[in-house]
C-alpha cells in the first residue's frame, strides 16, 4: 500500500473550519499522481503517448471531522484493472495524526487518447509500470460492464 503525508493547509478547510470535501478529492489525486510518477509514469510519459485519465466518479465516505494543524496520511490501492489497462479503479483511506481512518474514497476511470478523445487501452510500455504492483485481497479484473454498474444515464433538458 502507498501512503502520503499531507499537511492540512488554510484553504482546505470549509466554513464549518473542518476538512473541505475538495479537498479530499484533491488530496486523492496528489496521492495517485505521485504514485505513478515515483514508479516513472508521470506527465512525460503521458505527453510521449498523448494520452491522460479521465475520472468516471469518485465516492467518498466519510466517518469522522478532522481538522486543521495536525498532518495526515492518504493511502493509496488499486483495487481494480481491466486486462488491457484501459479500466482502473483506486481506492484511498484517509488517516489522522494517529492514524485513525476518517474517511475513504473509491474512484473509477479510464485513460484517453487526447487527439481522439476516445477510450483507449494503455499502451504496453506504460502497463509494465504497473506489473509488479502488490494487489489487495479484493482486487478485480474490471470490464466495461464494471464502469456501468451505477447505471447512471444523463437526461437532458426539454
Amino acid at each position: 500500500m502507498y501512503i502520503k503525508e499531507f499537511e492540512i493547509r488554510w484553504n482546505d478547510i470549509d466554513a464549518n473550519r473542518h476538512l473541505a470535501n475538495k479537498a479530499y478529492i484533491e488530496f486523492a489525486a496528489h496521492t495517485r499522481m505521485s504514485f505513478l510518477s515515483e514508479r516513472g509514469f508521470d506527465r512525460r510519459l503521458l505527453g510521449k503517448f498523448n494520452i491522460g485519465p479521465v475520472v468516471f466518479y469518485e465516492h467518498i465516505y466519510y466517518f469522522k471531522e478532522v481538522f486543521y494543524g495536525r498532518p495526515i496520511k492518504v493511502s493509496l490501492e488499486i483495487s481494480g484493472l481491466s486486462e488491457d489497462g484501459m479500466f482502473f479503479e483506486f481506492r484511498h483511506n484517509y488517516y489522522d495524526h494517529k492514524g485513525r481512518n476518517f474517511a475513504q474514497c473509491e474512484m473509477m476511470g479510464a485513460w484517453m487518447d487526447l487527439q481522439t478523445r476516445k477510450l483507449i487501452p494503455l499502451p504496453e510500455e506504460i502497463r509494465k509500470f504497473l506489473s509488479d504492483v502488490e494487489f489487495p485481497e479484493d482486487f478485480k479484473t474490471l470490464t466495461k460492464e464494471d464502469t456501468r454498474k451505477f447505471n447512471k444515464k444523463p437526461k437532458d433538458l426539454g
